[in-house]
């Protein structure tokens, strides 16, 4: 996503796209996946494609295994009990039964997602803020904390009167319906902290859309499964028996957390040290869960749960190491000269020129996926000279003088330019693109076709 660039100030744009005006706000421009209108190229969002796939199923995911915590998991006998109850008032069996498990639902995604939509509006706010190191390490700070309230060293508590209230009964549907939405309070000690923490990421997207769907998705998963033991009420007795198994899974969740704080100050590490940070929270996830946790459970199959958590944390740490041993060359970056540019139009090449800051989280995602792919490298060495500006460090008055000679209003910004010099304003790229989208570019710009 875009990041204003001022003397003073430093935001960013929620949607990701370069429509600003001279203020000290974002203007809110068109929702993530939408054409505009103004000539400018159109920027995929911050999840998209398969990221956003992904995204939402281990969001999903997230949501089912909230119910396996302490707080949540003894309200299914109870919640699936009063499923029935209400089904069997009106007579009507499992016709009803189904109205009222949706109801649940329903009264879960209305909490839930509103939560995300309010959050992700403040993402213009949050935007700038998460542009200054200060406020990356105090957000990752705050995660950590209610990672150690999931690891058990505090408890997140409410006022007694809000959880009294959503504690109360209601018949009917709007009963079940108040039962799914007031949930959130109820079990707050154990999913609030997971909550607030994905409320935080969710807002520095800035996409109400994002905010709606992430929640909603978050929703089915927390819902779903009390939904289906609803419907089969009688498998009830088969549900292992709470225990010490659910404090492994709220633990499993503080990982989550610590995870997510490490995303927001991966940016202010230098080089490979994000990689290296994910790989080693990555590490010591899957050997406290794996081993050194010494929760226990009645049934048989928990010690191979927890075997796999904590192989699949070696697994993802080998992996993120194994990724920086095996990233090929990347592309070979000039510093921006005038006489760089009249010898890349004598020699009749087209000019990319790269306006980066390390603190910028898609300048990052270019530089170690997009620039490090190996058809964009050959191709930039065949036929392009590339230039990058580094504007991390404010207060240098010839980068100032570029900004304004380029009219770059955020970093990321690429510029490109055809042999002749010209920029083709078309092809300006404000956010983060995959390589196979940013050859596409390339060639359009001029580069000779494979």
């Amino acid at each position: 996503m875009a990041v204003k660039l001022g003397y003073k100030n430093v935001y960013r744009d929620p949607y990701g796209y370069p429509e600003w005006q001279a203020r000290s706000l974002p203007v809110a421009s068109a929702p993530a996946g939408l054409t505009q209108t103004s000539g400018t190229p159109e920027t995929p969002g911050p999840l998209y494609g398969w990221a956003m796939i992904w995204t939402l199923l281990g969001i999903f995911a997230g949501g089912m295994a909230l119910n396996l915590t302490p707080c949540v998991y003894p309200l299914i006998p109870i919640t699936v009990s009063y499923f029935g109850g209400q089904a069997a008032k009106g007579g009507q069996g499992q016709g009803r039964l189904v109205v009222h498990g949706l109801c649940y639902m329903l009264g879960l995604a209305l909490t839930n997602s509103l939560l995300g939509v309010v959050a992700s509006l403040t993402g213009g706010l949050m935007g700038a803020m998460l542009q200054n190191p200060i406020v990356l390490i105090v957000v990752a700070g705050v995660l950590v904390i209610f990672a150690t309230s999931l690891f058990g060293f505090w408890e997140m508590r409410l006022p007694s009167g809000l959880t009294q209230a959503a504690a109360k009964s209601y018949t009917g549907y709007f009963g079940t319906l108040f039962m799914g939405a007031t949930l959130g309070v109820v079990a707050a000690p154990c999913i609030g902290p997971f909550v607030l923490g994905l409320l935080t990421w969710v807002a520095s997207m800035g996409s109400p859309w994002i905010g709606f769907i992430v929640f909603f998705t978050l929703s089915l998963g927390l819902g779903l499964p009390l939904f289906f033991l609803a419907m089969f009420s009688g498998q009830l007795e088969k549900l292992p028996r709470s225990g010490g198994w659910m404090i492994w899974i709220r633990k499993l969740m503080g990982w989550v957390l610590v995870g997510m704080a490490a995303y927001f100050i991966r940016p202010l590490l230098p080089g490979q040290g994000g990689t290296i940070l994910l790989a080693l929270v990555a590490l010591s996830a899957g050997l406290h869960l794996g081993w050194i946790d010494k929760s226990q459970a009645s049934f048989r199959t928990f010690p191979v749960l927890k075997s796999g958590a904590g192989i699949a944390g070696l697994i993802l740490a080998t992996f993120l190491v194994a990724s920086m041993a095996m990233q090929g060359p990347g592309v070979t970056w000039k510093p921006y000269t005038e006489e760089t540019l009249k010898a890349a139009q004598t020699m009749k090449n087209p000019v990319i020129i790269d306006f980066y800051a390390t603190w910028c989280t898609p300048c990052r995602e270019l530089e170690e996926v997009t620039f490090h792919q190996s058809d964009v490298v050959n191709l930039a060495e065949k036929a392009f000279t590339m230039i990058k500006v580094d504007v991390t460090k404010g207060g240098n008055p010839y980068h100032e003088e570029l900004l304004k000679k380029y009219n770059v209003k955020g970093v990321p910004t690429i510029v490109f330019l055809d042999s002749g010099g010209t920029e083709r304003t078309d092809l300006r790229l404000v956010d983060y693109l995959p390589p196979e989208k940013f050859l596409v570019r390339m060639r359009d710009v001029g580069a000779p076709r494979k």
